[in-house]
């Protein structure tokens, strides 16, 4: 589906992004992970067509981005992080005009509305709507046209997390009719469930890529904590979750049944990205 090849691009006489490569097969959800200013977006406009002059090779449908023609627009649905809409019209009115910039037969605009939780509003002027449900409007506004291919730049953002959950199930409905998602984020939580790889972009570099489980994983394995009472007072205890089983303490407090509280605490993306890059991702 896409194929990235030694991609370098400059803004001015300075590298801004060198040397980065990737894969992502069709149905993959592939994410961007790095600080402001990284190189993400510039990646995502390249890959959109853009920025044309870059080096090395991007190609996305086999074709190389450069040489793409009008009809792969008919092909991706794009989400910027700020909307682009008509405040002035209504939800509906929106997503009609926008479907008929496309030669494809559009998709439900009712049944999108409703999925997103904005049937009740959908004839109210995207005027009063509130940030989050600009944000849901403009998120089914690239889905209206029926894409193959999904460019979204921190979906979930600013987002209650009711919406927010339903947001992330129609995007991975989306993955289980085979479309593929290019997916900018800075919720590592977000990136962990939802993607099938990730891409640590830091200084225009891919400082690390894998799946999430693997690049937790690669860490090392997490600790468990536990608390237990002792002469009345509330203890706590640690041990490697490897070595869960040596841990006589332990063992002894299951036997018996005095645990008060038991959990694992794994490392997440985010301490693996500040481990590979040793910077935050703000």
């Amino acid at each position: 589906m896409i194929s990235v090849k030694d991609c370098a691009f400059s803004y001015d006489k300075k590298p801004f992004i060198t040397d980065v490569s990737f894969e992502v097969g069709q149905g993959e959800i592939f994410g961007f992970l790095g600080p402001s200013g990284a190189g993400k977006s510039t990646l995502q406009k390249i890959l959109i067509g853009l920025l044309k002059n870059y080096g090395g090779s991007v190609t996305v449908f086999g074709r190389e981005v450069r040489k793409q023609k009008d009809d792969y627009y008919e092909q991706i649905g794009i989400d910027f992080e700020f909307p682009s809409l008509y405040e002035k019209l209504s939800a509906v009115e929106n997503l009609r005009f926008f479907a008929s910039l496309y030669k494809k037969e559009p998709r439900d605009i009712d049944s999108l509305l409703e999925q997103i939780g904005l049937g009740r509003d959908k004839n109210k002027k995207v005027s009063s709507y509130s940030k989050g449900m600009k944000s849901r409007l403009n998120f089914i506004k690239a889905l209206v046209h029926d894409p193959q291919l999904l460019f979204l730049d921190e979906p979930t953002s600013g987002l209650d997390p009711s919406n927010s959950r339903i947001m992330k199930d129609m995007i991975l409905e989306e993955k289980a009719q085979g479309k593929t998602v290019i997916l900018t984020t800075h919720n590592m939580q977000d990136a962990a469930e939802l993607c099938d790889q990730v891409a640590f972009i830091v200084d225009g570099h891919v400082k690390a890529l894998d799946t999430p489980h693997n690049l937790i994983m690669r860490k090392g394995a997490g600790i468990i904590s536990y608390t237990y009472l002792e002469n009345e007072k509330e203890k706590e205890g640690q041990c490697n979750i490897t070595q869960s089983g040596k841990d006589d303490k332990l063992k002894e407090l299951i036997k018996d049944g005095r645990l008060l509280t038991i959990h694992s605490m794994e490392p997440d993306l985010g301490d693996i990205f500040m481990e590979v890059t040793g910077r935050g991702l703000n």
